[in-house]
């Protein structure tokens, strides 16, 4: 059985497949099934916009689709940035914008508070439907630190060890993720 990831993100897509291998025959991204789609996400919440992802990318392969959608929620901002977690400030993917605007966003802000939630959705051609979530708890620091990851991890502390989520390898960091987490919460749904 064919598994198509909804995602051309490489470091996404290394993790899914060594994660979801023993399930199926082949595994690969969207580009290297020859399919460019691009889902609007619409949804409410992140696990709407993971299974609609899933959904579309299975109705158009005829395969089976994963999707996930993640996000940081900071609770002094009552969840924000949340679904929008990527275009916080008006531009898809502008990490250094997003994080400025955070920041600036908390300035005068003593609850640091936040979580980063990742929903997974997993559909087959027939429909049925395998979803998982899970999250990453820490505090937002007051100014950024660290070269790895992506997105907010410049920023985001993992309180039990002092570190930001970017100053850890990318194996330590795939241990604890909210990613990492959901999918292994998958696995054992489809092992279950």
């Amino acid at each position: 059985m064919k598994l198509i990831i909804a995602s051309n993100n490489a470091h996404k897509l290394t993790e899914m497949k060594a994660i979801l291998a023993p399930f199926f025959d082949e595994i690969v991204s969207m580009r290297e099934a020859g399919i460019e789609h691009e889902t609007v996400e619409d949804g409410q919440t992140f696990m709407e916009n993971a299974v609609k992802k899933a959904r579309e990318l299975a109705e158009i392969s005829g395969c089976c689709a994963i999707a996930d959608d993640s996000g940081l929620c900071v609770d002094a901002l009552d969840g924000a940035p949340g679904i929008y977690s990527a275009r916080f400030s008006g531009v898809h993917g502008d990490d250094a914008a997003n994080n400025r605007l955070l920041l600036d966003r908390l300035r005068d802000e003593k609850n640091r508070a936040a979580h980063y939630t990742c929903a997974i959705a997993l559909v087959w051609p027939d429909g049925r439907t395998v979803t998982a979530e899970d999250y990453l708890y820490g505090e937002i620091a007051y100014d950024e630190r660290g070269t790895g990851g992506f997105g907010y991890d410049p920023l985001f502390i993992l309180p039990e060890i002092g570190l930001r989520t970017a100053e850890i390898s990318s194996e330590e960091k795939n241990r604890i993720s909210h990613r990492g987490k959901a999918l292994r919460q998958l696995v054992k749904k489809l092992e279950g």
